[in-house]
């Protein structure tokens, strides 16, 4: 009934409006027009759409729909791109909407964009809808709750296709190996879904990829070494899934990446020393991975870096003192690891250094920091749980450092030289300075208890002899 309904209505925009149409070269073809109909009817939440819309390239525009004009002669206007989502406030999305099959009737349809629509009801992508003939290059939808199922292999067939942004909905399944495929796709976002499996190591067929996002899902198995075949990759997130195994050593191949991150897996060390190469890169971020290794000295040669996180990755032996050279570096978090020795005083000087993360190591040693870094940084450093770690006596200064870093102050810190020592002693005063603290107040409580009671005593002995 509802298909009826609409047929007449398009056969009156055309008959009514067909002649000042095509004086002004603004003829919808039927076929696209009765397409359009049919898949807004099942997006939105007003019935009406269509009639008060009837020309949606021209006369009765809609802020989700733009439209093209062709070459053709006469000119007639093309739906390229529908976009839904929280920024068009009207009509919002029906509670049962879902992707309906006559997209496959918009052939020029280039932008499709559903956010936050698919919220109620069970929804997953047709197959039907992605053809070699098609003209999609951007596909998004995001934040799409009920948005499951899995990821039709089809998908691999729409060559047009340059951006695929299909993030924070509940997809699950493999990540099919057609997807390799779309040799023109530049951005491939899959994040914050439940997919599992394997990376495929066709992913590595995508040579036009700069963006790779396919964090916070159950993606298991070793990263594949065709991850280094994406040449032109600029952002590789892999974070919050279930990789094992290694770094793939043919990371090092990608000359233009700027993020890597690789955290909370069960990646396993050490890191290649082939990521050396990667001049480029700006974010580093490998946290909670079993990599029981050291921390390569090679990362401070990586000079635009500007974080670092590897907490909680077990690391062992020093920290690097070539780390002192990331003049760019903003955060350094080497935190809950097992890291020894003592902390190069060179980081203090670094210009752009705004947090840095150390506890919870085997540290040790005197912490040479100097007052304005320790207080520039305030609590964005911290070094707690470095059971060998002190800082230096200021006897001259009014402010202990070493309480608000909650590390014990040193004894003998000092040759006569004047030189620092690095073995220096830690100060038993300043490691039992709160014990004494509490002890002390205990101590006044219990004096002041025993002179009320005493006091008390004599009043009663007054009394009775009184």
């Amino acid at each position: 009934m509802a298909y009826l309904h609409l047929l007449v209505l398009v056969g009156f925009v055309l008959f009514s409006g067909g002649d000042m149409a095509m004086q002004n070269n603004t003829l919808e073809e039927e076929e696209e027009l009765l397409g359009l109909f049919e898949v807004m009817g099942t997006l939105l939440d007003d019935p009406d759409w269509a009639l008060q819309h009837p020309q949606p390239c021209t006369e009765t525009p809609w802020p989700g729909v733009e439209c093209e004009v062709s070459s053709e002669d006469p000119s007639v206007f093309h739906v390229t791109k529908i976009h839904i989502g929280p920024d068009i406030i009207f009509p919002p999305c029906k509670p049962s909407a879902y992707l309906s099959e006559s997209l496959v009737k918009l052939h020029y349809l280039k932008t499709l964009s559903v956010f936050s629509c698919f919220m109620a009801s069970p929804v997953t992508l047709p197959t039907t809808i992605f053809r070699s003939s098609s003209s999609l290059e951007h596909l998004a939808l995001q934040s799409n709750p009920t948005l499951s199922g899995d990821l039709p292999p089809t998908l691999g067939e729409v060559a047009s296709l340059r951006v695929l942004s299909l993030s924070q909905n509940s997809l699950q399944g493999n990540i099919p190996r057609q997807i390799g495929g779309l040799l023109c796709l530049e951005q491939l976002d899959l994040s914050y879904n439940h997919f599992s499996g394997q990376i495929p190591s066709e992913i590595g067929g995508l040579k036009s990829l700069s963006i790779l996002d396919l964090s916070w899902n159950k993606i298991e198995g070793d990263p594949p070494d065709s991850l280094g075949d994406l040449q032109f990759l600029t952002k590789m997130d892999l974070g919050s899934n279930k990789l094992t195994g290694k770094v793939p050593p043919t990371l090092g191949r990608l000359k233009r990446l700027v993020l890597l991150d690789l955290s909370h897996n069960f990646i396993s060390g050490p890191i290649p020393e082939t990521l050396s190469s990667l001049e480029l890169l700006e974010h580093l971020l490998i946290d909670n991975n079993p990599i029981k290794a050291g921390l390569p000295p090679f990362i401070g040669n990586l000079k635009n870096l500007k974080s670092i996180s590897i907490s909680g990755c077990g690391l062992i032996g020093p920290i690097p003192n070539s780390l002192s050279s990331l003049k760019n570096l903003t955060a350094l978090s080497i935190n809950n690891n097992s890291l020894t020795g003592p902390v190069p005083p060179n980081l203090g000087s670094l210009p752009n250094l705004d947090e840095l993360k150390l506890s919870h190591n085997n540290l040790s040693g005197v912490l040479q920091f100097s007052d304005e870094f320790v207080g520039r940084l305030g609590t964005r450093l911290d070094v707690r749980g470095n059971r060998g770690l002190c800082i230096s006596h200021r006897p001259n200064k009014k402010k202990n450092l070493s309480f608000p870093l909650e590390i014990p102050a040193c004894l003998n810190t000092r040759h006569r030289s004047g030189k620092p020592l690095a073995d220096a002693g830690i100060d038993p005063s300043s490691r039992y300075n709160n014990i004494i603290s509490s002890s002390s107040s205990c101590l006044h409580l219990e004096v002041i208890q025993f002179t009320l009671a005493l006091s008390c005593f004599v009043l009663d002995f007054l009394n009775f002899f009184y």
